[in-house]
């Protein structure tokens, strides 16, 4: 919550290196192949200077892409409060390593965003690496089951197919036992 990889405070963005490599020495261990981080950026916080957010985030993926390398780990970016997927993308560009992706978050996508579905993907889509499959009713992150809410999954799943992507890490994002047997019974419908 606290930790913002695009913090222009380097104490701050040191602290944010320092548990995001912690994080990565843990994934190491467990021998995991991605891992998931949030990107930190916040239009009001950054004054709408996505420029200011990007170089100093930056500075905080340069040494942990090269840790997580060594690592033979992923890093994915994750939407969070992104009205827009430009600066993902712009990150996903300036970092440029195949170690380095985005996540997709449908219900951060239907909470936070200003562009339609089919305009994002086309943004983020060379990059994804990982799907979060949560739905919610527009008013507030309720991690219900996929289709229970308001989020469009058949044009999420239809412009995947179309465009022949596929091989991503899907991870079902609702929170009790009943919910993930749900979630996992649509995606197997679909």
């Amino acid at each position: 919550m606290d930790l913002s990889p695009g913090a222009v405070d380097p104490l701050i963005r040191g602290i944010t290196i320092e548990r995001f490599s912690k994080t990565l020495d843990m994934a190491g261990l467990l021998k995991a192949g991605n891992v998931v981080f949030h990107s930190g950026y916040e239009k009001w916080k950054y004054a709408h200077r996505t420029d200011v957010w990007l170089e100093s985030s930056l500075r905080t993926w340069e040494p942990l892409v090269t840790q997580a390398e060594a690592l033979g780990i992923t890093i994915s970016i994750e939407n969070i409060f992104e009205e827009e997927p430009d600066n993902l993308r712009m990150l996903a560009e300036a970092v440029g390593s195949r170690h380095f992706g985005l996540c997709f978050d449908s219900g951060h996508f239907n909470l936070f965003s200003s562009v339609p579905l089919r305009k994002w993907l086309d943004l983020i889509a060379p990059y994804l690496v990982e799907l979060h499959i949560h739905d919610n009713d527009g008013t507030r992150d309720s991690h219900m089951p996929p289709d229970e809410g308001v989020f469009d999954f058949s044009e999420l799943f239809g412009y995947l197919e179309a465009a022949g992507a596929g091989g991503f890490i899907t991870t079902v994002e609702t929170h009790t036992p009943d919910d993930v047997l749900r979630s996992i019974g649509f995606l197997e419908r679909v």
